[in-house]
Order: C-alpha cells, then structure tokens, then sequence
C-alpha cells in the first residue's frame, strides 16, 4: 500500500536535543539548521530524530514518555528565532553556563521556562494567525487545559486529581477554563511558536533535500493528556483510573526479567463498536499530525499492531505477560481511507514472528536491519548484509537503544576471535580495531537496503559515554549532546565520499522526492 521511495539514500540518527546551542539543549532554530548545512554537505539526505512531544522529568524526560502525542517540546523551541519576532532581547538572555556534552535537564526546564514565560508577555493573542491555530487545531484545546491543571495540581498524575477533574466533568472543566485564561492561552502560545519554527525548519530541510523521519511511539504515557481526554480507549480500572494491564515485551536482547514499560494498554479487543470507532479515529489523526511535522514516520515497536505483550499491571517484570492479537491490517485500511498511503518505516525488532512480517509485508513497508545484531556465528542471520533479499529495508549500525559502534565493539560481548571475524566480513582482516565504527558504516553503505541511517555517535566514533539510551534503566539517559567542534570537514568529505560510491547521493541539482 505505501512504499519507501525506490532510490538509495543515507542519512543521520539525531535527535534534536542532542545538538549543539549555547543554551543548553537542541533546537528547532539555529542548532538545528546548522546540522541540515552538514547532512547537505555530506551528501545525507536523511534526518532521523526521536520524537518530540513534551518531556516529563518524573520518567527521566523520556521522549518515549511524552504527556502528549501531538504536541512538541517547549524545550525544543529557538529562543534566538523569538528575538527577531521582538518577544525576546537577545543581550536579555542570560546563561547559567551549560554543559556542551550533556542536556542538564532540571537547569534547562527552568531556564527555557523563564524566558519562554517573559515571551508571552510580550506576545499578541489577538494575532489573527494565533486565533486561527487555537480555532483549528483539534488536541490544542485539552491540551492546554491539562497542562494548566498539572500545574495547579503541583504536577501530580491526572489520575490523583479530584475525582470530578479526573474523570472530565464538563461543567468543572468549564470553571477551571474561564478562571485561568492566561495559563490556557500561555500553553497554546507554546505551541503555536513550535509549530511555526518547525515549519520554518522544514522548509530549509526541502531546500537542502534533507527528508525528516519521526518517530511514533505505538504507546503513550499513562500520566498525559491523550489517556485522560480520551479515558475510554484505554484499558483502564474505572474506579481508579489505574491501568489494568501494561505495556512492554518479553525477556530478550537487552533484559532477562523483559521490558516493564507501564503504558496503559489500547481495548482493541473490545466489543463496542463505539470504542473502536473511536480507536481507529485517534490514530488516524495520530498520523496526520505526524505526517505534518516529517516526511516519513518510523513506527516504534510496530509488532504490537499485530500482537502485542501483555503485561497484568500487578506484576514487577514482564516475565509473566501474555501475547494478545492487536488491530493488524484492519487498523490501517481505515487510517488510509482518510489518508491515503503513507511512508511508515516498521520497527520490527525483539520478537518477531512469521504473522508480523506479513503484516509488514502487505502493508508494503520497509523494515529495520541491525547490523550489531549480526555477528553472533549464525551464517543465516537475517541480518548479515549477505542475507538481505529485499531492498525495501533501511539499514543501520545501531539505533538509540543500542551500544554505540565502538562501545559494541570494545564491549564483553567480543573476544579477539570474534573480532577478527568480523573485520574479515568488513574486508578489513590487517586493521587496527580503530575505525571499526567505518568500517560497519561501509558495510551497510554498500548493502541493497534503500536506506542507510547511522547514529552520529557511529559517525564520530564515540564511545559508550556517548550512548542515548540504556533500555530497563531509568535514570541517566537521553542527556548526551554534539559539540559543534566534532562537526568536521573530514568527516562530511568522508560520508559524501562513501555515499556517492555506493549510489545514495542525489545527483547535482537532482531533487528526490521521499
């Protein structure tokens, strides 16, 4: 039904939060054009970042933990590109001092949050462009609502407000709305700011051929507005609004005990027509909201439309879950009556059985190959270069969740044998182990998926300080940034080098279409 582009391409894993700018975090603004003038430049015509919905720092500012799935980050907003719209002075902005290494997450919030709120101040809401996104955008409005009751509830889980507020009493909403307008009209502020910088980003990734690939997350936080304005598609205990059962997977690659994520679980197997209706039009305007911001979407843990874990919500680990028939097909075809086809990449990683890879398969998407998952001895793993027979793949050396190239390498999980194995498969037996993080780079490069996307740690050769995400840990993570001094000529000549021998540069003056 929707299929990636039939052009070899390449690109970049990175998330906004992890590039450069004097205040302390990635941005939508200067930080992030300058990395579009080095995807350009190196020949990459792909920009793949996490998502970007608002952070809660309780799950230690996961973006896989977002409190909505439609609206961005505050943190994520160019303060810079607030100065030339008069909200902001730039010799008025004052920095503690930053980290260029890290994301310090508690002194970032206070900051972005002192001048975003100086901002408002300053800003007309009787701007017509204003008044027409508040009219027109359909979450924006329990959106901001739930934000300003997070803060007169001093941040507390929706679920342990008043009862009245917690299961949506019209009349109380109403009360709450008319008395804190200024709240209300200061979250849509913030995102009507996101939404136009993100259009202003867009449109200088189209003119420098740099397509942007998000990411959905296929749950959603149990402690954000899309489970509380939208209580009843839920698996939810209606006494307490607790979740009944909660997501994750089974015992794999990264946990003995299996992932324990703790989102509530979608009722797809619910007999009501009305809560499938229901269902079928969230996600389809989850879609169309995405397909706004980005080019192509890349499905996170795309195997839960076909079954998903089950996990009973009184259990610890995810050892004692149970697989559940999800939407599969179904789902889609309804989505696409209003969409049309879109261009999904299918993460299809962990525990993937024969029914998901037809899922996939007949919804034509590409899937994800791991080439740290390759080397183990087994000659028919699926995810040696060798063994690939569909070029409808996008290949990559890691993603966030994994080592790093070179921490991989370095790791326990290599002796000197396995090692020597695999620089024989990178045609590379006499090397140091130096380059190994090239060296994997070239392998995927010269594949027959259509897509290669690396992890700029694996571009740099960094080590595993430099990692995004340890899965099962809950501290520690999503903080790590790019210094702009790491940005090398060298390494942009290399990628451009590499890309234009294994055809996925576009040719001069060629415009591709993904």
């Amino acid at each position: 039904m929707s299929t990636i582009q039939n052009k070899r391409a390449s690109g970049i894993l990175a998330h906004i939060s992890s590039l450069s700018s004097p205040h302390g975090i990635g941005d939508i603004g200067y930080s992030a054009y300058a990395f579009l003038d080095f995807l350009h430049n190196a020949g990459q015509t792909l920009w793949q970042f996490l998502p970007t919905g608002p952070t809660n720092p309780i799950f230690d500012n996961s973006p896989y933990m977002s409190t909505s799935a439609f609206a961005g980050s505050p943190l994520l907003i160019s303060l810079d590109l607030l100065v030339p719209d008069g909200l902001l002075d730039k010799h008025d902005i004052q920095n503690p001092g930053f980290s260029e290494y890290q994301v310090e997450f508690s002194k970032v919030i206070s900051f972005k949050n002192k001048y975003l709120r100086e901002a408002f101040t300053r800003f007309d809401t009787s701007n017509p462009a204003y008044l027409n996104f508040k009219k027109n955008t359909h979450w924006l409005k329990d959106y901001c609502l739930f934000m300003t009751l997070k803060e007169l509830h001093h941040s507390k889980g929706w679920f342990d407000w008043p009862a009245d507020i917690a299961c949506r009493d019209t009349k109380v909403l109403q009360k709450v709305a008319e008395r804190n307008p200024k709240r209300i009209d200061y979250y849509a502020f913030e995102q009507f700011i996101f939404s136009n910088q993100w259009q202003q980003l867009r449109n200088k990734a189209k003119n420098k051929n740099v397509h942007l690939i998000g990411d959905i997350p296929i749950y959603v936080g149990w402690d954000s507005v899309d489970v509380w304005a939208n209580q009843s598609i839920f698996a939810l205990n209606p006494k307490n609004h607790t979740p009944t059962s909660v997501a994750g997977v089974p015992p794999d690659y990264f946990s003995k005990t299996g992932q324990r994520w703790g989102n509530p679980l979608y009722r797809w197997n619910c007999r009501d027509q009305q809560v499938k209706r229901q269902l079928n039009e969230w996600w389809t305007k989850r879609f169309e909201a995405i397909f706004k911001l980005v080019d192509i979407a890349r499905v996170d843990h795309f195997r839960g439309f076909e079954s998903y874990w089950s996990i009973p919500a009184k259990e610890k680990t995810a050892i004692n879950g149970k697989w559940v028939r999800g939407p599969g097909i179904k789902l889609f075809k309804e989505i696409y009556k209003t969409l049309g086809p879109l261009q999904i990449i299918a993460e299809d990683l962990g525990e993937i059985t024969p029914e998901v890879i037809a899922l996939r398969d007949a919804l034509n998407f590409p899937g994800m190959k791991i080439l740290q998952f390759a080397f183990d001895g087994n000659l028919e793993n699926s995810f040696l270069p060798y063994n690939f027979t569909n070029p409808n793949s996008v290949i990559y050396t890691g993603t966030h969740d994994n080592d790093t190239t070179v921490g991989w390498f370095l790791s326990n999980q290599f002796n000197d044998q396995k090692r020597k194995k695999l620089k024989q498969y990178c045609n590379q037996p006499h090397s140091d182990d130096s380059g190994i993080h090239r060296d994997l780079i070239y392998l995927a490069l010269s594949s027959i998926s259509q897509y290669a996307i690396f992890p700029l740690q694996d571009i740099l050769g960094f080590g595993n300080d430099c990692k995004m995400n340890t899965p099962g840990s809950k501290k520690g993570n999503w903080t790590w940034r790019c210094a702009p001094r790491f940005l090398t000529q060298e390494i942009s000549n290399w990628m451009h080098e590499q890309c234009i021998l294994f055809g996925r540069c576009p040719k001069p003056n060629e415009k591709s279409n993904a």
